[in-house]
């Protein structure tokens, strides 16, 4: 049977696999979750060490997906979007790098968007029409949306990003291609730029006159190819070690890919949300209040996220029952499960800066600020077993940062981040207003 898709703001709201991924947003702007999510079979866990990526992909996939998508069809696509490596780098004998950075575009969100690129053209093949990509992006989902999406027959592509909140080189990927991809430099937070893509889901005749679709985390199928590489860490590590995973958290789409995958009965010790100053998790996760408010602008800029889209499915997941007759758990059960299976820590730049002279010192590897943030955490958690920290961006996207702290030329600069240097960004202004976004779209 075909997975069906409902809504974390009313479960009774049940969409097929199309509708959820291509409208992205229900109109009671809850997130889409997959109805059933239960452990993988013992046949995948008698060989899933000796799968390559692609195949071990593929077979998490159609899990989740059930037989919506015919397996001669699903296996080519989820190979083609991931065909390059997760390696683990080991720093110590308890503590490990997730390299996340050997995709197009030098970042962890190469594996959502390529297989959503694949994806949404998969199912709309047939269709006629154009589709129309928004994303708001702080940081590297743009860039990676934009290659993915890149001279796509029938999709034009939307990219809404903070102005000064990017790298330079963050910019320059999502700002050069030309073509089918559209910049738009927001006078103003993130935050802004994810209100204003909600607010063109929200009004739902624009939305399909438009064909909207959406390439945030805030899509599902941006969720599930992020749930390969915990698979693919915990498998490089010795049968019977349950790794703890630190994760670099903004808008928790990274996070509760993880969770997604303990769910589909991958071992895991427990997970470790580090954040910057922008710690409204980890504050919900002492004192039980979620209190959204305006993200700040930090070094780890990525992860500058004052209002986190997917903490509605991590609270969806800790009050789903374990048993699906069984009747949801209440919002203090599903904090005392959150509590008890994740912990949240939050860092600033001054901390941050120190951790990437810390590890350059002592092991000559250079972390970027996000994967630096996550190392600060490993350091002040107590857990058996062996601990991975997931690195979500190449250090040479930080190049002003990386430069102050460890000196020029320490970080060599890959030639396809290099050969961007002095192409000029086209990018259109924008305000954070809805109705001057709105009208401007549609």
């Amino acid at each position: 049977m075909p997975t069906q898709f409902y809504s974390t703001n009313d479960r009774s709201n049940v969409q097929p696999l199309k509708e959820a991924v291509l409208r992205s947003l229900p109109a009671d702007r809850g997130l889409y979750m997959p109805e059933e999510i239960t452990p993988l079979p013992a046949s995948f866990w008698e060989s899933w060490r000796d799968l390559s990526l692609g195949e071990l992909g593929f077979q998490v996939t159609r899990h989740l997906l059930g037989d919506a998508i015919p397996d001669e069809d699903l296996r080519p696509l989820v190979e083609e979007a991931i065909n390059f490596p997760a390696p683990l780098y080991q720093l110590t004998d308890k503590l490990s790098v997730l390299e996340l950075f050997h995709g197009p575009t030098l970042a962890f969100k190469d594996f959502g968007a390529r297989f959503m690129a694949r994806l949404m053209g998969y199912l709309t093949k047939d269709d006629g029409r154009e589709l129309t990509v928004l994303v708001a992006t702080s940081g590297d989902t743009g860039g990676a949306v934009a290659s993915a999406f890149h001279n796509v027959p029938g999709t034009k592509v939307v990219i809404l990003y903070p102005k000064g909140g990017v790298s330079d080189l963050q910019e320059k990927q999502l700002t050069t291609l030309g073509g089918n991809i559209t910049a738009l430099e927001v006078s103003g937070t993130f935050d802004d730029c994810q209100r204003l893509v909600k607010a063109a889901f929200s009004d739902r005749e624009l939305s399909e006159r438009l064909n909207l679709t959406s390439a945030n985390s805030i899509n599902i199928s941006r969720l599930i190819p992020q749930s390969f590489y915990y698979f693919e860490a915990a498998r490089q590590l010795p049968e019977g070690v349950k790794p703890t995973f630190i994760v670099p958290s903004g808008n928790f789409g990274n996070l509760t890919a993880g969770l997604l995958a303990q769910r589909l009965g991958l071992p895991i010790e427990k997970f470790v949300a580090a954040t910057n100053t922008n710690d409204v998790v980890p504050r919900y996760l002492l004192g039980g209040t979620y209190e959204p408010r305006p993200s700040v602008a930090t070094i780890s800029n990525a992860m500058d996220v004052g209002a986190p889209s997917n903490f509605a499915r991590m609270v969806d997941l800790f009050a789903r029952p374990a048993k699906p007759a069984a009747e949801k758990l209440t919002e203090a059960d599903a904090l005392d499960e959150m509590s008890a299976h994740l912990q949240g820590l939050a860092y600033t730049d001054t901390a941050t800066r120190h951790a990437i002279r810390e590890v350059w010192e002592n092991h000559r590897y250079a972390l970027c600020p996000h994967t630096a943030v996550a190392y600060l955490a490993a350091k002040d958690i107590e857990t058996p077993g062996h601990k991975i920290i997931l690195s979500t961006a190449h250090p040479a996207k930080f190049l002003p940062t990386m430069e102050e702290e460890l000196g020029h030329g320490t970080v060599p600069i890959p030639e396809r981040l290099a050969c961007l240097t002095d192409i000029p960004k086209v990018a259109e202004s924008m305000e954070p207003d809805e109705a001057v976004f709105l009208t401007w779209l549609g």
